[in-house]
């Protein structure tokens, strides 16, 4: 009988003499249906390469050998790849690159001042802290990072997380809530006189002490969690991104009206924040309205002149710190503080503090808060860093990203800062402005630093409900994603789902719940268009070797006798019932269902007389006068002939298969051919071969056939077997 093995067909002898007399090859040809072209089955042998297999032993060696050679050369590539501006700072050109990162370093640094001060407030630190963070972030991340335009600071939905487990360990220590103000005054000092850490000491504490975590994690996820970051889709991460924006305004809102309410965390918090405001909504306060409306007033539209005119202007007007400017002039002159019990910044120290170690105390209650912020961190910074590389045309190392911005966390927590990541307001303020490197970076850092030596005391009246406004307005890029959602459904519904599903938990659950939620559904939404693909019957386009689905294209040829099935997916325990119901319903014969039906038919012939002949005659007697054929199959039951001798399964778009996916190819193997029909595989790759050869598929009586490198091949050879070489197959025409 026809045979194939690793992709090589064997034909007995009598098939090379039938070949080789010109009255049998015009049989084959007249067996083709019409206007096919001429059968010329091509014998492809391919011999696969032998797997490398390293030992354990062999494999550790060979690393240990890479790491261990030290010379000369060796050191200075480390370090170069470890501070990249050891390669690029050499090359510096002052006369084409100096310009643009001044411009952009000064721009960036002066849109940096208020945003970080209001930043401090989301993150429930004193503004100090949130120009701190500014300033050695920017340092550090100018040292090692690859990308020339992202910019390392406070980002708020990072400031937002840090908030809600600084005041969770707030509470849980029994220091009061002073809603509706910033810790102020005496805050920053390590004590308050007594000796003991007071709340606004406490909370720096939590909060460094959690952004030493967190760049643990963003080191270690060099080695051990970056694979965690590769499950952060773009639907997620922008759902993620609205959800938390809203979350941000909602807790911005009290300080738009100078209400004094508790801070929620957890559950419901969102709701809750709400319910709240228009509790105590006959308590607010009108100069904080008032200001807070006016700034809103004049903000939005100036920020929309600025995107939609950014393209001619040099630089965008930083209309953000015009107006902390002249907010801070008005409520000192006007003394809002005492007048109208306005909420006010109040002290802000200038210079640096010693730096102090993170409190060990803390690592087991701030070990999981810190998980989702690394993650998120990282993967804005990288994402962010990739964007701006394949704009600008140079290479972005995300191994060295990870490790930056692990080090942008891990150092300056000993300096007083939280935890931070690539700010994308500024980052896409330092593109537009012009930026060529990283030394911009070090622009705003001497910026940030002159606002710590003398500036920072000045901004003693400025009101938080203008820190709030700032806040607010920087959210716009956050919140423009649900306009976008439309685009999204048409484009695909199940990543608009996916969109949906994270922005709704991340904003009425918590961020932290509500990125794990978004993850786990954008899994199972992976494994739900596993488990249940796209499945077609193919058909031929005319004088080509393509098949296509015949669903989907029209003027496709079916092969005569001859079903070719594609299943979408790779083989696995969770679609192999879709996979077997998929492939009767689309070839129209259930093997499984047919063979039940002849068994019962000869049971009951049996049962219903000792003589089988004549009761089988007369059972199936309303089969003579249609004249059709009956047939035996392999195991001698008797079989109504079918319109196909060969089904073919195009694996193409299988990946893998285990072991239950191999096993359910052999039973199909086995119930088709128990009506006759023989079952061929095409386009395996190389590992679906290799374990159908390990799991025995071409094992059997008769050697059995493997796989076909290509559909066109495996019909060329079904045709032969089952039409031109019908004598030699054995098969009942």
């Amino acid at each position: 009988s026809c045979r194939q093995e690793n992709g090589i067909s064997h034909f007995p002898s009598s098939v090379s003499k039938l070949h080789q007399t010109s009255e049998q090859s015009q049989d084959v040809q007249s067996s083709l249906t019409p206007g096919e072209p001429p059968v010329d089955f091509m014998h492809i042998k391919l011999e696969e390469n032998e797997p490398i297999d390293f030992g354990t032993k062999d494999f550790i060696l060979k690393k240990a050998r890479e790491v261990c050679k030290c010379n000369h050369q060796t050191i200075i590539t480390f370090f170069c790849q470890l501070f990249p501006v050891l390669d690029w700072l050499p090359r510096y050109n002052i006369k084409m690159q100096l310009l643009g990162d001044v411009i952009s370093g000064l721009l960036v640094g002066i849109v940096a001042i208020p945003q970080s001060i209001s930043y401090s407030l989301l993150a429930n630190q004193d503004p100090i802290y949130g120009i701190y963070t500014n300033f050695f972030c920017s340092i550090i991340y100018v040292a090692m990072a690859t990308s020339r335009h992202n910019f390392v600071g406070s980002f708020g939905v990072l400031c937002l997380m840090i908030g809600q487990s600084v005041n969770r360990h707030l509470q849980l220590a029994g220091y009061d809530d002073n809603t509706g103000s910033l810790l102020v005054g005496n805050a920053t000092s390590s004590s308050n006189g007594t000796g003991t850490c007071d709340r606004s000491c406490y909370a720096i504490t939590v909060a460094l002490s959690l952004s030493f975590l967190v760049g643990l994690y963003q080191v270690q996820m060099f080695t051990t969690l970056g694979f965690v970051s590769v499950y952060l889709s773009e639907p997620l991460l922008s759902g993620f991104v609205a959800g938390s924006s809203l979350t941000i305004i909602t807790s911005q809102m009290k300080y738009l009206l100078g209400l004094n309410i508790p801070r929620h965390e957890g559950v419901g918090s969102f709701i809750l924040t709400w319910v709240d405001l228009f509790r105590y909504i006959q308590n607010t306060n009108i100069c904080d309205l008032v200001t807070s409306l006016v700034a809103l007033a004049i903000i939005i539209p100036v920020k929309m002149i600025n995107d939609r005119y950014k393209d001619k202007m040099k630089a965008p007007f930083p209309i953000e710190l015009l107006v902390v400017i002249i907010a801070t002039v008005v409520s000192y002159y006007l003394n809002f503080e005492e007048r109208y019990k306005s909420s006010v910044c109040g002290a802000i120290p200038t210079g640096f503090r010693k730096p102090t170690l993170p409190d060990t105390k803390l690592f087991s209650s701030l070990a999981v808060d810190a998980l989702p912020i690394a993650i998120i961190g990282f993967a804005m910074t990288v994402s962010l860093a990739e964007i701006f590389g394949k704009k600008h045309g140079y290479a972005v190392h995300a191994n060295q990203e990870m490790i930056a911005i692990g080090m942008c966390n891990l150092v300056p927590s000993f300096f007083y800062c939280f935890a931070s990541s690539a700010a994308l307001t500024k980052t896409l303020l330092k593109e537009s402005t012009g930026t060529q490197t990283q030394l911009s970076s070090l622009v705003t850092s001497l910026v940030l630093l002159l606002v710590l030596l003398w500036i920072a005391p000045l901004f003693y009246s400025l009101q938080t409900a203008i820190l709030g406004v700032v806040t607010i307005v920087n959210l716009r890029g956050g919140l423009r994603t649900f306009g976008e959602t439309p685009r999204m459904w048409q484009l695909s519904k199940l990543d608009t789902v996916v969109w949906w599903t994270t922005m709704l938990a991340s904003t009425l659950i918590t961020t932290e719940i509500g990125l794990l939620v978004g993850v786990c559904f954008a899994l199972l939404c992976v494994i739900f268009r596993t488990q249940r693909p796209r499945a077609a019957v193919l058909g031929k386009v005319s004088n080509t070797e393509i098949y296509e689905d015949q669903s989907a294209y029209r003027q496709l040829s079916s092969i005569a006798n001859i079903k070719i099935f594609r299943f979408e997916s790779s083989l696995y325990y969770a679609n192999k019932d879709y996979f077997k119901t998929a492939l009767y319903q689309k070839t129209g014969v259930n093997p499984v269902l047919l063979a039940a039906r002849h068994h019962r038919a000869e049971t009951q012939a049996k049962a219903d007389t000792g003589n089988r002949k004549s009761v089988f005659n007369t059972a199936f007697g309303c089969l003579k006068p249609s004249k059709k054929r009956v047939e035996k199959s392999p195991t001698g039951i008797r079989l109504p002939s079918l319109d196909m001798h060969t089904l073919i399964i195009d694996c193409g778009a299988m990946q893998f298969i285990d072991t239950t996916g191999l096993s359910v190819l052999k039973e199909t193997r086995h119930d088709y051919q128990e009506l006759g029909v023989q079952v061929l595989l095409a386009n395996c790759n190389p590992l679906l071969r290799r374990r159908l050869r390990d799991g025995g598929w071409a094992a059997g009586a008769h050697g059995g056939q493997l796989a076909f490198h290509s559909v066109h091949q495996a019909v060329q050879f079904a045709q032969q077997c089952g039409d031109g070489l019908a004598a030699v197959c054995g098969r009942r025409r």
